[in-house]
């Protein structure tokens, strides 16, 4: 049996953020739940590195590298103080390539986290494990150095089977190194593997919730983590993140309801904690789910709300992402086009937001007859996906493309050619179907494989096309297209055998 010195955590919001960490950074709730990390430091900062480690577990990392950085001032002999440091500009499953600005300074507090050192092997197993992210040498991509540190948590929960964080923080590794292009989701199995059993003996412990949540955001693995998503928010109430998080696994099985109430808290709890990304990482969930009950209004009134907040900040991914995303998933869900070709390309967002929005035009301007303006955007889209390839961005550099062809799809049957419209469209679907999505997003705004449906419909294939739609409807469960196509399709079968 696992032993574990509980220490339960429960804190007064504090306001203050740090710019360097708003890439996903959540504010402090009141009640973190219980985790406990024993060092070998000084008695007195025991309690407040168990905070840090709580605010690391629900990613509140501005707040955990205030917490870590009073621990080392508090004992300046305290080496595992500099590794909680480090360990708060390294965001795990929300972006697990270290920002350039991040790394410098993530090197310096292992550098001196190394020459302190630790009096136990299992501390000094954790500061080296960090230290093979963080160590120098040119020669190593993110990636790399991501597989290295996973690598090293591995022999640190080897060595201390009996420990709870270093499980945890190696069940949180593996999910860093999960490749969205693994539909076996083997990594994501290993973490449910060793967080399942520790989440029945301590249940209070929000890394363990939360991380499951992560592991089964899939539709293989959605029902498994349906208990981690309805304990977390219990565990961790006034955490907009933790509020939030269970939409993960309701939005993967349809569960609209459930993630509207979800989402709501989380938004308001973000709202009160001035927490811009969570509000509108919320919202973009909401929206989502509002969209699948037919809330029009609902979905009209976040718009609005959204496009009244104050001056965004558009160079970060994560509010860049939800704010472009929301309009557009009202237009184009609701079949709008001329709304769909009138959005706006979000100035100083990243590349990958960019494309959204240019995808939002050039299908807007396709399914409207304008080709040729849809093929310009086409054509943005392209270099887009070059930009983002030769960064070594695979992942959204694929998403693009999957983007690009849906709109050379819909300029191809504008202009007369079904056929090369549902090679592509087919091409497309399939792309997307291969790769998961990242937590930033509930979906794909207008799934290809809806898309393909909803073309086969447009040339008279109905048994084809409710085949699609079935296989989107396997995929993502209870959404509105993909129901609204099957009813199409079955009457478009039914009348033909009256004939």
């Amino acid at each position: 049996m696992i032993r574990l010195w509980r220490v339960s955590v429960s804190l007064l919001f504090v306001a203050s953020l740090s710019s360097a960490q708003e890439m996903h950074d959540h504010s402090i709730p009141e009640r973190l739940g219980e985790v406990s990390f024993p060092i070998s430091c000084a008695p007195s900062v025991q309690e407040q590195f168990n905070r840090g480690i709580a605010l690391l577990h629900s990613f509140a990392y501005a707040s955990a590298e205030q917490t870590f950085q009073g621990v080392g001032r508090m004992d300046p002999q305290c080496g595992m103080a500099h590794w909680g440091v480090a360990m708060t500009y390294f965001h795990q499953v929300w972006s697990p390539n270290l920002p350039p600005p991040a790394f410098p300074m993530g090197q310096k507090e292992m550098l001196e986290a190394t020459r302190l050192g630790a009096k136990s092997d299992r501390e000094r197993g954790f500061i080296h494990a960090l230290g093979a992210l963080y160590r120098e040498s040119n020669g190593l991509t993110s990636s790399m150095r991501t597989v290295a540190y996973e690598q090293a948590m591995a022999e640190v929960a080897r060595k201390n089977s009996r420990d709870v964080e270093s499980q945890v923080f190696y069940a949180l590794a593996l999910l860093a190194n999960a490749s969205p292009t693994d539909k076996t989701h083997a990594k994501q199995k290993q973490a449910i593997d060793l967080l399942q059993p520790l989440n029945r003996e301590y249940p209070n412990h929000p890394g363990i919730a939360h991380y499951l949540i992560h592991a089964c955001d899939s539709q293989e693995l959605a029902e498994r983590g349906l208990p981690a998503a309805r304990a977390y928010a219990q565990i961790a109430p006034s955490a907009p993140h933790a509020l939030h998080m269970p939409s993960h696994i309701f939005t993967r099985l349809g569960l609209w309801n459930d993630s509207i109430e979800s989402n709501l808290a989380s938004r308001q709890a973000a709202h009160q904690h001035g927490d811009t990304l969570d509000e509108l990482h919320a919202m973009d969930y909401l929206v989502y789910a509002y969209l699948q009950t037919g809330g029009d209004k609902e979905v009209s009134q976040v718009v609005q709300d959204m496009k009244a907040m104050p001056k965004l900040n558009m160079s970060n991914f994560g509010i860049a992402y939800a704010a472009t995303a929301i309009p557009i998933r009202d237009a184009v869900e609701r079949g709008r086009w001329d709304d769909a070709a009138s959005i706006s390309v979000p100035t100083g967002a990243p590349p990958s937001v960019v494309a959204i929005a240019v995808w939002s035009r050039g299908m807007g301007l396709a399914r409207t007859g304008h080709v040729k303006d849809a093929r310009e955007n086409v054509d943005r889209l392209r270099q887009i996906e070059a930009q983002l390839r030769l960064s070594g961005d695979n992942y959204w550099s694929t998403q693009t493309g999957v983007l690009a062809s849906e709109v050379m799809a819909w300029a191809a049957q504008a202009s007369g050619d079904p056929h090369q419209a549902l090679v592509l469209l087919r091409a497309a679907a399939d792309q997307e179907d291969a790769i998961e999505k990242q937590p930033v997003t509930p979906g794909p705004i207008l799934p290809a494989r809806e898309q393909l449906g909803d073309l086969l419909l447009q040339e008279k294939q109905s048994e084809l096309a409710l085949k699609e739609f079935q296989t989107a409807l396997a995929e993502a469960p209870g959404r509105r297209g993909a129901l609204l196509g099957i009813a199409r399709a079955s009457q478009h079968n039914d009348r033909a055998e009256l004939y």
